[in-house]
C-alpha cells in the first residue's frame, strides 16, 4: 500500500492531489536545504531575488568580485533548472515509464555528496563561492523547476514570496463585501480556496523543514541531509516496485 501511494506521487498522469503530495514533500526539503544551508555557508541559496539585488548593489558600490559572485550562484540556480528542463523532455521523447526519476534520484545523489563531502567542497571556491553554495544552489534550481513542470506552474516549492503574495490576494478576496448583486454584468468578488489551502500548505511545509533544517545542522552538521536524500531516493525508486503501469491518485 505504501509503494502504491508512492508511485503515485511520481507518475506521469498528474492530479491535483498527487501534486499537493508532492509539493509539500518537496517543499519541506527546501525549507531544510535553505535553512539549514543558510547555518552551513551564510547564504540563502533560493533566494534568487536577493542575489540579483545584491549583485546590483555590490556593482555601484565598486566591490565588482561579489556582484560576479552572487551572479555566479544565480547562473548555478538557472543551471539547475535547466537541467530538469533538459531530463524531463528527454524522458518524455524517450517515452520513458516514469520521466520525473531521473531529476529526484539526481537530487538525490547531490545530497548525498553534500552530505558526505560538503565540509570539503567548502574548501574550494569559484569567484570567492564555494563548491557547496554552487552545489546548493543548483539543487534549488532543479528542484523547484522540477516541481514547477510537474504540476505546470501550480507549484513552486522555493519561491515563497510569490506563494505568500497569493495568499495575500485570495485573503483579499475572501473578505471582499459584494455589495451591490443588482448588477449581472458586475462578476462577485471571490477566493480561491484550493489556492489558498495549496499556498498555505506550501508556506507551513517549507517553515517546519526550515525549523527541522536549522536543527540538523546545528546540532549535526552536513550528515543531517542525508535523511533528506534518502527521502528522495524513496519517491525516485517507488516506481520500479509497483506491478501495475503508472498509477493515478484519486
Amino acid at each position: 500500500m505504501t509503494v502504491h501511494y508512492l508511485s503515485k506521487l511520481t507518475s506521469p498522469k498528474r492530479t491535483a492531489t498527487a501534486n499537493l503530495h508532492l509539493g509539500v514533500t518537496l517543499a519541506t526539503i527546501a525549507g531544510a536545504l535553505n535553512a539549514g544551508g543558510f547555518l552551513a555557508v551564510g547564504v540563502y541559496t533560493s533566494h534568487m531575488t536577493g542575489m540579483v539585488s545584491t549583485a546590483a548593489d555590490d556593482f555601484i558600490l565598486g566591490k565588482f568580485v561579489p556582484a560576479f559572485a552572487a551572479l555566479f550562484m544565480l547562473v548555478a540556480f538557472i543551471w539547475g533548472s535547466a537541467c530538469t528542463a533538459l531530463m524531463v523532455n528527454y524522458a518524455k521523447r524517450s517515452k520513458m515509464r516514469y520521466i520525473y526519476t531521473p531529476v529526484l534520484l539526481l537530487e538525490a545523489i547531490l545530497l548525498l555528496v553534500f552530505g558526505l563531502v560538503g565540509t570539503r567542497l567548502q574548501e574550494h571556491e569559484v569567484i570567492t563561492v564555494s563548491l557547496t553554495t554552487v552545489l546548493l544552489c543548483y539543487m534549488m534550481g532543479l528542484q523547484n523547476a522540477l516541481i514547477t513542470k510537474i504540476s505546470h506552474a501550480e507549484i513552486r516549492t522555493t519561491h515563497v514570496t510569490g506563494l505568500v503574495t497569493d495568499l495575500g490576494i485570495e485573503l483579499g478576496k475572501m473578505i471582499y463585501w459584494n455589495r451591490d448583486h443588482s448588477n449581472p454584468q458586475e462578476a462577485e468578488v471571490a477566493a480561491n480556496r484550493h489556492k489558498l489551502r495549496l499556498h498555505g500548505m506550501l508556506v507551513c511545509a517549507f517553515f517546519v523543514g526550515g525549523i527541522a533544517g536549522a536543527a540538523g545542522f546545528k546540532y549535526l552538521g552536513f550528515i543531517s541531509t542525508l535523511p533528506l536524500a534518502l527521502t528522495l531516493i524513496v519517491l525516485s525508486v517507488a516506481p520500479n516496485f509497483e506491478k501495475s503501469g503508472p498509477p493515478v491518485i484519486s
